[in-house]
């Protein structure tokens, strides 16, 4: 079901603010504590170091994920999924025929550069 776009906003009052990077799987494990199907992801984002994420990446096998490059959005606070702090978001779209909230990460056509800025 089609929704309404939101009101139009500033590039600089929105987007400039997150701080969107990209990173590489690296580990990908069924997480038992979260409220939904979830992966822990381990991703590596180059310089910034290595991060956790739980995604609802379910539609997807661990081996497919592993080595996957995905956007994340470094600088939202962590938050805790089950027993997980999850310290960064993984961007994605809803994977077509699962349930809502089930994902398919968002990632380049081009292995590029760990930690490059998203633009």
């Amino acid at each position: 079901m089609a929704t309404d776009l939101k009101p139009t906003v500033s590039p600089d009052d929105t987007l400039a603010l997150l701080d969107l990077r990209l990173g590489r799987v690296v580990a990908a494990v069924p997480e038992p504590s979260a409220p939904k199907a979830a992966y822990r992801l381990t991703l590596d984002f180059g310089r910034y170091g290595t991060r956790t994420s739980m995604g609802r990446f379910t539609g997807h096998t661990a081996e497919q994920l592993v080595g996957t490059q995905v956007i994340g959005v470094l600088n939202f606070a962590p938050r805790t999924v089950g027993d997980v702090s999850s310290e960064v978001l993984i961007l994605g779209v809803q994977f077509p025929g699962l349930a809502s909230g089930e994902a398919t990460p968002l990632t380049p056509m081009t292995a590029a550069k760990l930690g490059s800025k998203v633009f």
